[in-house]
């Protein structure tokens, strides 16, 4: 197994390079990885083009839900964006908590970073920021965030654990987040699995859902809550190159599989963390 910098490097490397693809290219495969399949369709990313805020410069086609459509983001809002990528989030986030309110994006690409500072400026977005950092130790500080969004990106980050206790220290009492990741049901096959590190890179790191949730609760949080759910469909022209037809019917049934989960909880003013009431 690569060691922490070796994995983080990977990612830094692979998403300048996603940074510079179509959203096209994004969309035929899995977070930007690339695909191999002759069925080109989205695969991951749900439609954003109805959301208020939606600019299509931002867009790469990297998500795999719609948190912000979730997160109950209010005027006058601070909002942090963990893995901000070109700002699509960020300026739909904008948009909700408008002119009065502070939208901050982090990112650990500087590919990105540059493009979305571009596309901020292009929209005289004055009170939207980009800051690059490692989401396991974010540049920001204590307390500050009324709600906290990301999108298909804790999937890629060797400590999950960290950010989500991260994520706890930077919201206010009170506060909540609302998160897009993928997570996996049931042990799957290993050949698909080596393939999905090829085809679907964000699958890589993806972890058990129970686990996932768990990882939630351990570190204070509060009315967890399934926003929303979905299995990930994989193209058949890839599942039968390295399944059985039990294991595909398996894995289509939804005994075992790759789903995208979007995921609420909050920062209790009633809860009795070391950091809860500070």
């Amino acid at each position: 197994m690569e060691n922490t910098d070796t994995i983080k490097e990977l990612v830094k490397q692979k998403y300048s390079e996603i940074a510079l693809q179509s959203k096209e290219t994004n969309l035929s495969s899995c977070c930007g990885a690339g695909g191999c399949s002759t069925e080109v369709y989205s695969i991951m990313s749900d439609d954003y083009t109805t959301l208020a805020g939606y600019n299509p410069d931002a867009d790469l086609g990297l998500g795999c839900g719609l948190p912000t459509e979730f997160a109950l983001i209010k005027k006058g809002d601070t909002v942090i964006d963990l893995g901000s990528g070109a700002g699509n989030d960020c300026f739909v986030a904008r948009n909700a908590t408008g002119e009065d309110g502070r939208v901050i994006g982090v990112d650990f690409t500087p590919a990105m970073i540059e493009k979305a500072r571009i596309n901020a400026q292009k929209l005289e977005f004055y009170n939207v920021e980009f800051r690059q950092g490692d989401i396991e130790n974010l540049p920001v500080t204590a307390n500050v965030a009324d709600v906290v969004i990301s999108n298909c990106v804790l999937n890629l980050v060797p400590n999950k654990n960290k950010v989500f206790s991260e994520i706890f220290r930077v919201l206010k009492t009170g506060g909540h987040f609302s998160i897009s990741d993928v997570v996996l049901i049931g042990v799957l096959p290993e050949a698909l699995r080596k393939d999905a590190e090829m085809y679907a890179g964000c699958v890589a790191g993806a972890i058990q859902k129970d686990e996932y949730l768990g990882l939630i609760t351990s570190n204070g949080f509060s009315n967890i809550t399934i926003q929303k759910e979905k299995q990930i469909v994989i193209p058949d022209d890839i599942l039968k190159n390295y399944l059985s037809d039990t294991e595909i019917t398996d894995f289509k049934s939804g005994v075992t599989g790759i789903f995208s989960i979007t995921v609420f909880a909050e920062k209790s003013k009633n809860c009795c963390g070391t950091d809860c009431c500070n």
